[in-house]
């Protein structure tokens, strides 16, 4: 059986999170009001980095980038996006660590909080054919501001990450021998919940907690 690595993406693979960049890409395309939304995006980012916001309010957040707003009408907007903020900011350290992984017969899962309609473009760009993101809700092509089934974000990750196991027939087993690399306190949940977590150009507080656990440090962006 393959063995199965899992990759957070915001500040993991990406320099940079793909929510923030969103929300500055759409400020500067005059999509969205600049004094209602460049705070309030500056904010929500420190509460993420910090734990102070909770997994809802963040992603209700972002996701009123999307709401009311048809998938169809965004579509260009979206390209526009990955090609000027996303692909130059994926480094090549990054490309070749996904790689060794896929070379050597690995399982790999992108897994990341950010909304799949924001970072499929993303997980295709770096081949991932398997994606676990928070589920934006849609009604008729429209996307609503809600989501659907659980946050992929903190303790949902690896609850995610069971109910994807479990949907292919794969044992929960596998987390033992599991690889997962993230940059995050946030990631926490889903780095303990697999054999070798690896922390990847960590916040401080991972990194502290990865020293004194002895977990990898990998620096990707030097």
């Amino acid at each position: 059986m393959a063995r199965l690595v899992v990759f957070d993406l915001d500040h993991t693979l990406l320099s940079g999170d793909s929510d923030v960049l969103w929300c500055d890409f759409l400020i500067a395309r005059g999509e969205l009001d600049r004094a209602a939304f460049g705070a309030r995006n500056a904010e929500v980012e420190r509460g993420y980095r910090d734990g102070s916001i909770s997994a809802q309010a963040f992603t209700e957040f972002y996701l009123s980038t999307l709401a009311r707003r048809a998938r169809a009408a965004l579509a260009a907007l979206r390209d526009a996006f990955m090609h000027e903020c996303i692909l130059p900011r994926i480094p090549a350290s990054a490309r070749g660590l996904v790689e060794q992984h896929r070379d050597a017969g690995d399982l790999l899962v992108l897994s990341t909080a950010t909304n799949r309609f924001l970072v499929e473009l993303t997980a295709a760009a770096l081949g991932f054919e398997h994606l676990l993101a928070t589920e934006p809700e849609e009604a008729d092509g429209v996307f609503t501001g809600c989501t659907v089934g659980v946050l992929n974000m903190r303790e949902g990750k690896p609850e995610r990450l069971r109910q994807w196991l479990d949907a292919r027939g794969l044992p929960a087993a596998m987390l033992a021998e599991a690889a997962a690399y993230s940059d995050s306190i946030n990631d926490l949940p889903l780095l303990q919940s697999v054999g070798s977590p690896v922390a990847v150009d960590p916040d401080a507080r991972l990194l502290a907690l990865a020293q004194a656990a002895g977990w990898p440090v990998l620096r990707l962006r030097r």
